[in-house]
């Protein structure tokens, strides 16, 4: 988002929702800014990846695009809008065919019909731009770039303090924070950074509802993807809303050694 200074909004929303984790800004560019790894240097996911950045300060950020795919999940590819869709995951993540790896499955859908239904109404996914860049929102280069979203990870309570002040200044209470179908990294990238066209707009993200990748996360870690117009009016918001006059509510102190 053109003019946006993310470092600051990122800084503010771990400030406020005392977070342990980085922010974590999407954007697209035609000229890779320096010493940006390509992702498969660091892990073939994009949802391993995009935690490990997050939970650290190792990796400053990750990018994918022309030249720079091989060794990355190809369903992560197609999911970002640099490859077509591969005629396997269909079956792969459904019920399985003999001749598709093997027959193995992930039964996450009940039949391949349906994933096929399901990327029709999410609709083409287009790449933002030669270069995929997830950065850390505080090592974000200047000038800064054209932030298309955000991907926060947090514990329940921090997630759902999010959600709650999305909520703050809008008046329709079912969609501006939505669970939605598909991979982690739709829910971390796809969906927020609106690359599939038949995205919903002013919605962000919750989840992932992916369970092939609770292997990698901690049981109790959660994500947000926030598009980047909203993330701006988040951080515009603390000031007036719960998080900041209400902390106490937030965080309950007797609930943090309760439940932790």
């Amino acid at each position: 988002m053109t003019g946006e200074d993310f470092r600051t909004i990122g800084s503010r929303l771990a400030s406020a929702f005392r977070l342990q984790t980085r922010p974590l800004a999407v954007y697209g560019t035609d000229v890779l800014p320096a010493g940006i790894p390509p992702m498969a240097g660091i892990n073939r996911c994009f949802a391993v990846s995009l935690y490990r950045m997050a939970a650290g300060r190792e990796i400053p950020a990750i990018y994918v695009g022309e030249g720079a795919n091989e060794g990355c999940c190809l369903g992560g590819l197609f999911h970002v809008g640099y490859i077509p869709v591969p005629d396997d995951i269909k079956y792969f993540v459904s019920t399985g065919r003999k001749d598709v790896r093997g027959g193995a499955a992930e039964f996450l859908k009940a039949s391949p019909d349906l994933v096929d239904r399901c990327s029709a109404v999410a609709g083409p996914i287009h790449p933002p731009g030669k270069y995929l860049v997830v950065q850390a929102c505080d090592a974000l280069p200047d000038p800064m770039p054209d932030v298309l979203s955000l991907c926060i990870f947090g514990n329940g309570e921090q997630i759902r303090n999010m959600a709650a002040l999305i909520h703050f200044d809008r008046d329709d209470p079912f969609s501006p924070v939505v669970v939605p179908w598909g991979s982690s990294c739709s829910t971390f990238i796809t969906f927020p950074a609106g690359l599939a066209e038949n995205t919903p707009k002013n919605t962000a993200f919750m989840g992932p509802q992916d369970p092939t990748q609770n292997h990698s996360l901690p049981l109790e870690m959660m994500a947000l993807g926030i598009p980047a117009a909203m993330a701006v009016r988040m951080a515009d918001n603390l000031d007036a809303s719960f998080v900041t006059r209400r902390p106490q509510v937030a965080f309950p102190r007797r609930a943090a050694q309760q439940y932790r």
